[in-house]
């Protein structure tokens, strides 16, 4: 396939045609741009459709909900009994304030069990602080020597009194309403897992401004569409409910990837198990003000979700036997290796097409289709998820800006994770704006 300018009227067109033409590697980089663009659409596409039929189903599961009426003591009774598990490390300035959100929780009976890590500051003394606040539920807390998240959590696991378990960070303030929303969906036995729905509680800058545009358009998103299959590809690890007897079966965290709960539900998956999203539980977070801190954050997200794909990457080898779990991974890779290298390799030649073509408005319109897929999809997203329409204006910040930078951050994760370049978990420096 060629990409073909007109060579009518417009002089831009002909003069841009005729430079390409002579330089066959250029012609190739021209198709595969093209290609790129297509699955790019596609990709905008298909999220679209599948989460508003996703947003249609859980409108009409809320009727039926409505419908049935009020509860009584006897359908409270019956509800099961849930174990909070809260892994923390360092997280002394806002501990408390998480904890105080879920003695809020709109629920008759469940725990929370506090994991400190072996922490360096005085979370555990203010986790402490925290049982005789609590009249609602039972907290336990727990210290032990640092060895990982993913230990903190399978000792939070192992701790749980409940047979379903609601995981979330130290970091984390859940909405009221989140272990009921979540814990309905369990009626299915075979459903696995819920996935929470992750929102910007700092929103006081640009750059936080830009990733609370991200988490409505880029996780929100295609969780809602994933979730209309059932295969959610990522349990976000500031809310997350699982079935205890699923954790079980696949032995709880491991802690040899960077991404534990992206590996966590690839191994649910694998097994079997159907995993949804719940848009109605949402875990407010604070997120990197700095974009110094943004892009140590999506390096480690990046080298953990490539840790995790080459993991399980015997399903692209044996599709037939990996099912569609071989596109769920598939469609992870492309996220995070193809996809960044395809945007910045098209930036960057765009620009040297446009320098020796003379061309400059080739560059222009390839910004232009693309602000404009973002404004479209972001208005589509704020619109379903009831934000602040303000956040659309971001939409072009977004593109021109903020996404090139983090692509830039994610290829050099994906090169240092190539060739094995050590690497520690960066812990994000707090800031206390719960």
């Amino acid at each position: 396939m060629t990409f073909v300018f007109s060579s009518g009227t417009d002089n831009w067109y002909s003069s841009l045609y005729d430079y390409i033409s002579t330089f066959p590697i250029v012609t190739t980089l021209v198709d595969y741009l093209t290609i790129f663009m297509v699955i790019l659409v596609l990709r905008y596409v298909f999220l679209i459709i599948f989460s508003y039929l996703e947003h249609l189903d859980n409108i009409r599961k809320n009727e039926l909900q409505a419908i049935e009426g009020k509860t009584t003591p006897e359908s409270e009774n019956r509800l099961p009994f849930i174990s909070i598990v809260v892994p923390a490390y360092n997280e002394g300035k806002i501990i408390q304030t998480a904890i105080r959100s879920l003695f809020k929780l709109d629920y008759p009976h469940f725990e929370v069990v506090i994991v400190d890590d072996g922490s360096t500051d005085d979370t555990y003394e203010r986790a402490r602080e925290m049982i005789k606040e609590s009249d609602r539920c039972e907290v336990t807390v727990i210290k032990k020597s640092n060895a990982g998240k993913a230990n903190a959590l399978n000792t939070g696991m192992a701790h749980a009194k409940g047979s379903f378990i609601l995981n979330m960070d130290g970091d984390t303030k859940l909405s009221r309403n989140t272990l009921r929303d979540c814990i309905r969906h369990f009626d299915d036995p075979k459903i696995g897992a819920v996935a929470g729905n992750v929102k910007v509680v700092n929103r006081d800058n640009m750059i936080t401004q830009v990733q609370a545009l991200e988490y409505v358009e880029g996780l929100a998103i295609s969780r809602k569409a994933q979730s209309y299959n059932r295969i959610v590809n990522i349990i976000p690890g500031p809310l997350g409910m699982f079935r205890k007897s699923a954790l079980w079966q696949v032995r709880g965290y491991d802690d040899d990837t960077f991404a534990e709960d992206c590996d966590l539900t690839l191994k649910l998956l694998l097994e079997g198990w159907h995993i949804i999203y719940e848009p109605m539980a949402i875990a407010w977070v604070e997120t990197p003000s700095h974009i110094t801190n943004l892009l140590k954050q999506r390096y480690r997200w990046t080298r953990g979700i490539l840790q995790a794909i080459r993991k399980h990457a015997w399903t692209l080898k044996q599709p037939h036997k990996a099912g569609a779990n071989a596109i769920i991974i598939g469609y992870m890779l492309f996220e995070s290796l193809i996809c960044p290298i395809s945007n910045v390799l098209a930036s960057i030649f765009l620009v040297w097409l446009s320098i020796k073509s003379g061309v400059t408005i080739l560059l222009a319109l390839w910004w232009l289709q693309l602000s404009i897929l973002d404004v479209m999809t972001a208005a589509y997203c704020v619109i379903i998820e009831k934000e602040d329409t303000m956040l659309i204006v971001y939409a072009l910040i977004f593109r021109v800006f903020y996404q090139l930078l983090v692509d830039v951050a994610k290829i050099l994760a994906s090169i240092e994770e190539l060739i094995g370049t050590k690497m520690n978990w960066g812990k994000l420096e707090r800031e206390g704006k719960l």
